[in-house]
């Protein structure tokens, strides 16, 4: 794991909907090449944590900094060096997957943009639908589009909200994989997720959530010792 200072940092970060709260107040830093899993049930606050994380939502309390920085999604050095895939499937229903993918290239001045698209429609097992619009495809299909559009671009921190969903486990292995290459090559990866062993073969360090607050934290084995074996968290 990276000894370097943390690129993403929240502290006493919180959010409230009215009375309710979705999340407690709590610290959390990922340093550059480090990778942290995000557990907990539905509802636990994994979700909102992920879209204060990456400037999509304003925390009640606390402040979250980018590189130093206030982390805002309007700002143009977030745009260039953080991708999401988040919890909801964005995408153009009149753009094949390989159009999504040019888009993605030209937006953020992909460097030989064909090579890299064509590497990640192979990688995402997607070669075979690079002409089909996101209407035709399956649900795993859109999520291994989604990914290779965060993937295709430049990025410092990759931020993922369940990107497990959808997936047959061949794809699951896939992805497995690809955060782990992710964080070797540099990148810090907060990634939410159900499934254990996502988060016990790709994470570093785990933080298990529970109704918005920080309930355990360390190592996956560590988090994963504490839950009960025959929930579906």
């Amino acid at each position: 794991m990276s000894t370097a200072a943390a690129l993403l940092s929240l502290q006493g970060v919180s959010r409230s909907f009215g009375e309710r709260e979705a999340l407690r107040p709590l610290d959390l830093a990922v340093a550059p090449g480090e990778r942290v899993a995000l557990l907990g049930s539905n509802g636990s606050g994994k979700s909102t944590l992920l879209r204060i994380a990456c400037g999509r939502d304003r925390p009640t309390t606390g402040t979250v900094t980018f590189d130093g920085a206030p982390m805002s999604e309007d700002d143009i050095r977030v745009r260039a060096r953080v991708a999401v895939v988040g919890d909801a499937l964005t995408s153009y229903p009149d753009l094949t997957v390989r159009q999504h993918l040019e888009l993605v290239a030209v937006a953020h001045s992909v460097a030989e943009p064909e090579a890299g698209i064509a590497e990640l429609l192979r990688a995402q097992s997607l070669s075979e639908h690079a002409d089909a619009v996101p209407g035709t495809l399956s649900s795993g299909q859109t999520q291994a589009m989604l990914l290779a559009s965060a993937l295709l671009r430049p990025r410092d921190l990759l931020l993922l909200d369940e990107p497990e969903q959808r997936l047959d486990p061949r794809a699951r292995d896939r992805l497995a994989e690809l955060i782990s290459a992710e964080g070797e090559r540099g990148t810090a990866v907060l990634f939410a997720t159900h499934h254990r062993e996502l988060a016990r073969t790709c994470a570093h360090r785990a933080l298990l959530l529970d109704e918005g607050a920080l309930a355990a934290e360390g190592t996956p084995a560590e988090v994963l010792a504490t839950l009960d074996p025959l929930s579906g968290t």
